[in-house]
């Protein structure tokens, strides 16, 4: 299979790790870094031995490119998505997809009359963790799913992260920032969401940043920080999800459980690609099970090379854009329904992405 060149618009803070990965997997070769900022693209460039350090119309007119990764701030995805779309490129994009259902199918909408791909992070529930829970559900370890609980809740970003604004900008706030590792764990492990309902709030109207870099900057919070969702899925089961950037403390509840008619599954951070993988059957004690399936490290990429792998052998890309508009969706609906006191009915749908090979079926 002959690989499929890769080049990245958005060197930030996330862009590390993408650049290190890419680098790696055999399906693609990373060719080009582009930024709004070129001395960022130019520096991404040297750190990771790249020949091409492009203004963003210079990356996406290269002819060689077929795959762009957005990396981008989520109020730019759209734009970064379309345009690209536009140039005739394959798309993957950080999450959330976009920041607007109305931009969510204009997207989906162009990569359709185009014939092109659209792909989005996160990709986490491919690595073995998360894929090994869904096998132990397919196999009927639990019985028949009746209810899943996801609990995420920090302090907020403020205190790390160099450039924290966004994260309390429209597009941002825990739902949209976590919210799609919880949402697409969920969707893998129980398929999709038919409605929603839930509450959300402002906590506190204004963050003061500690990290280094802006030390003392005033945040204006224009999005909610803590936000309770309730979600029916197409297959009966009934979900909850916790999101929150107000737990000042910090948190001991398990990131995500599935309850069944026969046991208990406890399901690692889906912000992770590995974990623990705890099963409690009806009447037995707790057990730690092996993992079944691979890419267990920080493997943020292996959906781009998925991805590729599809352009070049046909088929599904896993972390597709349906999956990732349903989840979308479903953010929207949950902050939707508090609004306005009611439930949301979702309009989407979309398939359980393909399991990943398992570990013997990778060494055969």
């Amino acid at each position: 299979m002959s690989r499929v060149k890769v080049g990245i618009i958005g060197c930030g803070n996330i862009s590390h790790v993408y650049f290190t990965n890419l680098k790696k997997y055999p399906e693609v070769e990373l060719v080009a870094a582009a930024d709004i900022d070129i001395e960022r693209a130019r520096s991404r460039a040297q750190e990771f031995n790249l020949e091409k350090a492009y203004t963003v119309d210079e990356l996406l007119a290269d002819p060689e490119i077929e795959i762009v990764v957005n990396l981008t701030i989520p109020k730019a995805h759209a734009s970064v998505c379309l345009k690209a779309l536009e140039a005739g490129k394959n798309v993957y994009v950080e999450k959330p997809i976009v920041v607007t259902r109305e931009e969510g199918q204009q997207v989906l909408k162009l990569a359709a009359e185009k014939g092109l791909r659209v792909a989005s992070a996160p990709e986490t529930f491919l690595g073995g963790g998360i894929q090994t829970c869904r096998k132990l559900i397919d196999d009927g370890a639990i019985g028949t799913p009746v209810s899943a609980t996801g609990f995420m809740l920090c302090g907020g970003h403020e205190s790390w992260h160099p450039d924290p604004e966004f994260y309390y900008e429209i597009g941002g706030g825990p739902m949209f920032d976590m919210g799609p590792y919880y949402l697409t764990a969920f969707v893998t492990l129980l398929g999709p969401i038919k409605r929603v309902t839930g509450s959300a709030r402002i906590s506190h109207p204004t963050r003061t940043i500690t990290s280094e870099k802006k030390r003392g900057k005033i945040i204006e919070v224009e999005t909610p920080t803590n936000i309770t969702g309730v979600l029916d899925f197409e297959n009966g089961t009934i979900g909850t999800l916790l999101t929150s950037f107000d737990a000042a403390a910090g948190t001991s509840l398990p990131n995500i459980e599935i309850h069944g008619s026969e046991g208990t599954l406890l399901v690692p951070d889906p912000n992770g690609f590995g974990g623990v993988v705890k099963l409690r059957r009806r009447g037995g004690d707790w057990e730690e099970i092996s993992l079944t399936h691979g890419y267990t490290d920080n493997n943020r990429g292996i959906g781009v090379a998925d991805m590729a792998r599809a352009i070049r052998e046909g088929g599904e890309h896993r972390a597709n854009g349906e999956m990732a508009y349903h989840v979308l969706e479903a953010m929207h609906g949950i902050h939707d329904a508090s609004r306005e006191g009611k439930h949301y009915e979702m309009q989407s749908t979309c398939t359980r992405p393909e399991p990943m090979p398992a570990l013997e079926a990778q060494s055969k």
